[in-house]
């Protein structure tokens, strides 16, 4: 198992339960932050939510740069010059 880290936690009287600061670490979360939490028949598995929606965005735009002929810098580059250039326009 790569990078597997095991802890346990009790449930409270309201749903809750307490992070440990060596999990709160590996999720990069503090006070006030989000998690997402993903059920998957048996399991739960807890992320920052933040990484969770970037990972989503991530696999939404899966194969989009291909399609709109984005291959290397320079063409993201042109892709940045052209639409601030409408934005000046507006």
């Amino acid at each position: 198992m790569e990078n597997v880290f095991v802890d346990n936690a009790t449930v409270m009287a309201k749903g809750q339960i307490p992070l440990s600061k060596d999990i709160r670490e590996r999720l990069g979360v503090g006070v006030g932050d989000r998690v997402t939490l993903v059920c998957q028949n048996d399991r739960v598995i807890m992320m920052n939510s933040a990484i969770y929606a970037m990972k989503l965005l991530q696999d939404g735009m899966d194969g989009e740069f291909e399609k709109a002929g984005i291959r290397n810098d320079d063409d993201v580059m042109n892709l940045v010059a052209e639409v601030r250039s409408e934005i000046e326009v507006l």
